[in-house]
């Protein structure tokens, strides 16, 4: 096990317990979660060596690297999962200036949907995963060779006009030697996307322990908007806007039901899940704190 003593963002040594998570979809292990009194940052800690954590990423329970529906969650994932795509590239053309090279790297490009719907429209593309589980899945997606690495990425020289992050960020173990490599493969231009689910957002707080936002162990780091900002400011990046992912409100609202269960949901528990989703939007709408963010970002 690995224990961090020091805070990537602000490089504060003090912390504070915060809750205790379970992982629900694949070990059952609990983690604790501390949290960094300056900043706000809140860390899982301690959590498994980098050697055993790719073991939390590999059964096909974990949603994200599958292709398939098998279950319910599964189901109501990939339905919003198309219109979601669809919207983010709209963000990436509607963003990026018109003049502009289509070029696109897709970090931590799971299962490489993003990026058939990017070569679709006819954007240039390059993929990073660092799983083989979904590198795999991706085969049958795109017809592109999946980047295992950063250092694969970066030997070509390559620039970028929009690089994207996919609720990737909260899984990197390096966030400041990630940001750094990605903004120096960023053209001058170009535009960084971020999404990360939001630990102040009222769903967030209804839940506690059980909301499927913290996705311990593979969630690292667990971010907020003040933790976010002061690690941009850190590499020189400018924060252009902050988008809401309204969506996620209601899937992570509908999974944590489930966790809370622990049991397959019921007719009920879904009705629940979709009054806290819409409640948690909601009271969002003056303080937007809703249950995921992404940070339009450039150099």
């Amino acid at each position: 096990m690995i224990e961090i003593n020091r805070c990537p963002v602000c490089d504060g040594r003090a912390f504070l317990p915060f809750i205790t998570a379970q992982d629900y979809s694949i070990s059952r292990e609990t983690f604790p979660i501390i949290r960094c009194t300056d900043c706000g940052l809140l860390i899982t800690t301690p959590r498994p060596s980098n050697d055993k954590l790719a073991s939390y990423y590999s059964s096909p329970v974990y949603t994200s690297h599958v292709n398939t529906a098998k279950t319910i969650f599964d189901k109501i994932y990939f339905s919003a999962r198309q219109f979601t795509l669809k919207w983010k590239l709209s963000l990436l053309e509607n963003t990026i200036p018109a003049s502009s090279q289509k070029n696109l790297l897709d970090f931590g490009c799971g299962t490489g949907e993003f990026l058939k719907v990017a070569k679709t429209n006819g954007w240039s593309t390059i993929g990073m995963e660092p799983s083989p589980f979904a590198r795999q899945q991706a085969d049958t997606t795109i017809a592109q060779d999946i980047k295992a690495s950063t250092q694969e990425v970066t030997r070509h020289n390559q620039r970028f006009n929009a690089i994207t992050l996919w609720h990737v960020l909260e899984h990197v173990e390096n966030l400041n030697e990630t940001l750094k490599t990605l903004k120096d493969l960023l053209e001058q231009s170009g535009i960084i996307f971020i999404a990360v689910p939001n630990h102040n957002s009222r769903d967030s707080a209804h839940y506690k322990q059980y909301w499927a936002g913290y996705d311990v162990p593979r969630h690292l780091w667990h971010f907020n908007t003040k933790s976010m900002k002061r690690l941009l400011e850190n590499h020189a990046l400018t924060l252009v806007r902050i988008i809401p992912m309204r969506l996620d409100a209601f899937y992570v609202s509908l999974l944590s039901e489930k966790y809370r269960d622990g049991k397959s949901i019921s007719i009920v528990g879904m009705i629940k899940a979709f009054f806290h989703g819409l409640r948690s939007n909601y009271s969002a709408r003056k303080s937007m704190e809703y249950s995921s963010l992404i940070y339009v970002i450039k150099k």
